[in-house]
């Protein structure tokens, strides 16, 4: 049965009281749904505000905190005469001390409170006693907290509880109108003190006078600000007030060890201009409201590594000028007797990224594409809905496809002049007297190289077609990366792969030629066949 709770109007029912909570606000659940905005701002400080102070316990009492009205004040006396109790700070400010009468404790700092209670007592126990004095508790007191916050209002806390406590119950600093640089503590129309939060968040400095009971924390109207973006740790929105220097900006956003220039773009007058200057420069560039600023890493490439794998004497990794040109590095490679650099290999992330970029928007084209088409009739209906069904299974299994990005790179002259990148690898094939044939075969597998056998011999090694298999679409790879169709050119080279490719009913389903335009994609882009 609930009992101490307040009847909500029409309704009958009876609202459960508030949790006792002491002095900590009572903060409503709608709530967090602020802090979760607070993370996600472009403006920097609202990291601070996540709820983290508001939940945390009121602060224990600091030595700067003076007592006041209703506090207590836990007084022990220990030797000839024995006294222990908890002495509250009467309405003049005052305790009774045994023996000794009232004492004005009001506005005694806590680091001195020991100090002026025993002085007190030794008027009357001059010896034979010991003298122990402590702040047992605060008068819990309220602080209203106005200007630009999420939530303005009333809150409840201790005196030794910092702003950033109030503030972050009152839902923080308002990151689209507040500013962190103008925090202003008031009793009455007195300014106590002001609060820069990023002196806080970039040196740790925060005040720590006490708040007392009625004082106010007026967060007043963000002043200029800049955007900063690119390479940098804190790429958030700063304030400042009146102008400022990029250096003073790159302290608070710490650019990244890689950066060496920054972009300016201006956001003030009709005209946008865009400026660009080296990082040396910082303290000699001034920013005004609403500038942009963007941290670059502007590098000219010096050298780079390529990887050389495979079938050679040389080592693995080797670290050339930029500009070097894959014939100047194969004539620096030392071949053994089985290496066949004629059919040297080229993988590049470039192109296995454009490879999956291809291939991924080829298969989202036919998804939509499936998932869109019309019938006319109620059985046709049904018909596309199991072709589209079987479809999309196969889209899904094709985008787990990973491209190899090998690159076609020819011969002779053409290979010689191809420009490497960094990161390239380079695969230098050993004499290989296997021929590898897999998809649509009964037994896929890798056959010991015929001088003089086609294509239809090795697909007969493996067992013959499988009633899936698409005898019109054969692919043979060379090991230098070319494909060719075999009907077309059927004749067959040490280590080659042929590829069998899925039968697609031309006659039932609609987006055929599709699927068989990605079969084809697949084929050279992974060197694999996957039927539907």
């Amino acid at each position: 049965m609930i009992t101490g709770g307040t009847p909500l109007p029409g309704t009958g029912q009876i609202q459960p009281p508030l949790p006792n909570i002491g002095a900590q606000a009572y903060i409503p659940a709608q709530r967090l749904v602020d802090y979760d905005a607070n993370q996600k701002s472009e403006v920097f400080g609202t990291q601070l505000f996540t709820g983290a102070f508001a939940r945390s316990a009121p602060s224990t009492f600091n030595p700067d905190y003076a007592v006041a009205i209703g506090d207590g004040v836990r007084v022990r006396i220990w030797g000839g005469f024995d006294f222990d109790s908890v002495l509250t700070v009467d309405s003049q400010g005052m305790i009774f001390l045994p023996h000794c009468g009232p004492m004005r404790v009001a506005g005694i700092h806590n680091r001195d409170l020991q100090a002026a209670v025993t002085g007190a007592l030794r008027k009357v126990f001059s010896s034979n006693v010991s003298i122990y004095a402590s702040l047992a508790s605060a008068q819990p007191v309220r602080v209203l907290v106005s200007g630009f916050v999420r939530h303005p209002g009333m809150y409840e806390g201790t005196g030794n509880d910092n702003v950033l406590r109030y503030l972050d119950m009152a839902g923080g600093v308002d990151p689209d109108r507040g500013s962190f640089l103008d925090i202003q503590v008031k009793r009455g129309a007195t300014i106590r003190y002001k609060v820069d939060l990023y002196r806080f968040l970039l040196n740790g400095d925060l005040p720590s006078t006490p708040l007392t009971d009625g004082d106010v924390i007026f967060v007043g109207q963000r002043k200029n600000t800049v955007m900063v973006g690119g390479l940098a740790a804190s790429a958030k929105r700063f304030e400042f007030n009146g102008t400022t220097t990029l250096a003073q900006i790159a302290a608070a956003a710490r650019p990244d060890a890689t950066s060496t220039n920054v972009r300016v773009t201006r956001g003030s007058g009709t005209v946008q201009d865009v400026e660009y200057y080296p990082l040396s420069n910082a303290p000699d560039v001034t920013l005004t409201n609403g500038d942009l600023v963007e941290f670059t890493a502007d590098k000219r490439p010096g050298t780079i590594t390529v990887r050389v794998e495979g079938e050679h004497l040389g080592p693995q990794e080797y670290v050339v000028p930029y500009g070097t040109k894959l014939g100047d590095l194969l004539g620096r490679v030392e071949m053994t007797s089985n290496s066949l650099p004629e059919s040297t290999q080229l993988f590049r992330q470039s192109v296995k990224d454009r490879q999956a970029k291809m291939l991924d928007t080829s298969l989202t084209q036919l998804q939509n594409s499936v998932l869109t088409a019309r019938s006319g009739t109620n059985e046709e209906s049904q018909l596309r809905q199991r072709e589209a069904a079987l479809v999309l299974q196969w889209v899904d299994r094709a985008r787990h496809i990973d491209p190899s990005g090998q690159a076609v790179i020819g011969h002779g002259e053409e290979r010689s002049a191809l420009l490497l990148e960094n990161g390239d690898r380079l695969r230098i094939p050993t004499r290989n007297d296997l021929v590898l044939i897999g998809g649509e075969v009964l037994f896929p597998n890798s056959f010991v190289f015929k001088p003089g056998a086609n294509v239809q011999r090795y697909i007969q090694q493996a067992g013959g077609y499988t009633q899936n298999a698409d005898s019109s679409r054969v692919i043979i790879a060379h090991l230098d990366g070319t494909f060719i169709d075999a009907r077309q050119d059927d004749t067959v080279m040490p280590g080659d792969q042929i590829m069998i490719l899925p039968k697609v009913d031309f006659k039932t389903m609609q987006f055929a030629k599709d699927v068989f335009s990605i079969l084809y994609q697949i084929a050279i882009a992974a060197k694999v066949a996957i039927g539907l």
